[in-house]
């Protein structure tokens, strides 16, 4: 099992940063994967940005250049960094990790965080 928070959230002009904080209950050493999801009104979750292995990172073309996923190992927790953000970057964003025991995988899903990009 897996708890995890996030935090970090909130309102922002077009153009703007903001760093949402994602806290795992567990050592990361011990999680395969964990990333950022978000979901928007009306349409389905989509992956924004993951790290695997503790090196391998992936990021949706519509944030690159200007998102920065991370970890920080000593505080269990993976970060997402939002820069020049923009309008259609409005959405839930979830926290997401994935454990692998044996042949088995299993995700778990944080509470989700709101991000509104408005001037």
């Amino acid at each position: 099992q897996v708890q995890l928070v996030e935090s970090g959230g909130g309102l922002v002009q077009p153009g703007g940063s903001l760093r949402l904080s994602c806290a795992a209950s567990r050592s990361i050493f011990s999680i395969y994967a964990m990333g950022w999801y978000r979901q928007a009104p009306g349409k389905q979750r989509e992956l924004v940005a993951a790290i695997s292995s503790g090196s391998n990172i992936n990021y949706a073309d519509s944030v690159k250049g200007r998102f920065t996923i991370s970890t920080d190992n000593a505080k269990n927790t993976m970060y997402l960094q939002m820069n020049s953000l923009k309008p259609e970057d409005t959405a839930v964003y979830y926290c997401n990790a994935e454990v692998v025991v044996g042949a088995v995988s299993q995700r778990f899903w944080g509470q989700g965080t709101q991000v509104t990009v408005s001037s």
